[in-house]
């Protein structure tokens, strides 16, 4: 396929994915007043940071739909717990790795695996896998792994600012703990209103058109983030 059609393809491509999900490509960014706050800060600043790291999970749609994945078959609190610690533990390693040691990486292709990170854990709850491949995935690596990556996401978004180095550590952890915050209060919300629907006999019966649609929504982001970064300019 010549270069040119493959160009028209992916733009064809970015388009629908952006009249599908308005806003794209800047809601899962931190504009405004924020990045202003960002950019100026020069010391310790705990609380407004945590603040930004709640915001900026309880507004960050593909870690969210990602963790919506994760806990649609969890009955127990504790089974969630577990899940959801892992998936926390891997984004901050790699949040504050890939701040604090300037770990470069493409923020599209990034994003992109975000997307099929949903894409992936909708297919294992209409048990995809052993259907077409005859196995299971370890669903803890799995979500370990893959927090990794939603790590790497986060941190890309803290090195579009020229952060001053005064209280960087501090400021960045505190960023991490405003995103466990932040995961807990849009989790716990979630969980709580899965428990209800569960009570349904709808909840059963629709469970695979559910899941369908989150892994509509993943192709979707994984798409639109893909077209970005073959259509990005080389210079």
């Amino acid at each position: 396929m010549q270069q040119s059609a493959l160009h028209k393809i992916l733009f064809t491509l970015s388009l629908i994915a952006a009249l599908v999900f308005p806003g794209l490509a800047f809601a899962h960014s931190i504009a405004g007043g924020d990045a202003s706050f960002v950019e100026a800060s020069n010391g310790p600043a705990i609380f407004p940071f945590m603040y930004l790291g709640a915001k900026h999970m309880v507004t960050g749609y593909d870690h969210l739909l990602f963790l919506v994945g994760v806990i649609f078959f969890l009955y127990r609190p504790r089974h969630v717990v577990q899940y959801v610690t892992l998936f926390a533990i891997g984004h901050s390693i790699t949040l504050l790795i890939g701040v604090l040691a300037n770990v470069q990486v493409n923020a599209y292709f990034i994003d992109a695996i975000i997307g099929l990170s949903i894409v992936y854990k909708a297919l294992e709850n209409m048990d995809g896998f052993k259907r077409l491949l005859g196995f299971e995935p370890n669903t803890r690596v799995a979500v370990f792994v893959f927090g990794l990556f939603h790590g790497l996401g986060l941190a890309t978004k803290l090195q579009e600012f020229n952060l001053s180095p005064n209280g960087l550590v501090i400021n960045i952890i505190s960023f991490n703990v405003g995103v466990e915050i932040g995961q807990v209060l849009a989790l716990s919300a979630v969980f709580i209103l899965l428990s209800v629907w569960r009570t349904r006999d709808s909840f059963l019966r629709n469970a695979f058109v559910t899941n369908t649609a989150l892994m509509t929504g993943g192709f979707l982001l994984a798409g639109f983030q893909l077209s970005a970064l073959f259509l990005q300019s080389p210079y």
